[in-house]
């Protein structure tokens, strides 16, 4: 297949989001051999391409302004994250460093349950448990969706957390919702107890 028919299937997998060496090795190795030819299409609308080969991920993000040259119109649309989500990756996040840290497998499978676990720890009290576990998996779904987790289908309850959250949850988004939980608190402190009820 020439380098032009196999560009088009390359680029598309990357607009629609990470491209991943497990799941497509055919188009992994069609990115690295066409790379810069990617970089340079990619450059033109305003993205760049992010590409990790160790943990075997690629994805577009937009570029950062460049001075001097005329505002890009954005393409890659940032969506805020509830509070809830920005915590379960900040969750996420801080389990694959640790596993990272001890572990030589590459791959953190991680359960519901454990999940729900350390989120009780950050939400309120609830007396209806179906209930908190019904907006559990909701919020995991979100995660799922925004390609953080991948469901594994022959363990009812389990995921595979992807190697890509490293890149988008790095330390200055985990200090800045750090800093984020701190105002939580201290106005949750602040607040006489009959307001929180």
């Amino acid at each position: 297949m020439s380098d032009d028919n196999r560009l088009g299937p390359v680029l598309v997998s990357l607009f629609q989001g990470v491209l991943y060496r497990e799941s497509a090795e055919t188009l992994w190795q069609s990115l690295l051999d066409l790379q810069a030819r990617v970089r340079d299409y990619c450059s033109v609308i305003g993205l760049e391409l992010i590409l990790d080969e160790a943990e075997g991920y690629a994805y577009l993000r937009q570029r950062a302004p460049v001075p001097d040259a005329p505002d890009m119109p954005r393409l890659v649309q940032r969506r805020p994250l509830s509070f809830p989500v920005s915590l379960i990756l900040v969750l996420l996040r801080k389990k694959l460093a640790e596993f990272d840290a001890t572990s030589g497998d590459t791959r953190l499978v991680i359960g519901r349950d454990d999940i729900a676990d350390q989120m009780r720890l950050f939400l309120p009290d609830t007396a209806n448990e179906a209930r908190l576990l019904d907006r559990m998996d909701t919020h995991l779904n979100k995660v799922v969706e925004l390609g953080f987790l991948r469901r594994l289908r022959a363990q009812e309850g389990q995921f595979e957390v992807r190697r890509v959250l490293k890149a988008f949850v790095d330390a200055q988004w985990l200090d800045d919702f750090a800093q984020r939980l701190d105002g939580y608190a201290a106005h949750a402190a602040s607040l006489d107890p009959r307001e929180a009820e």
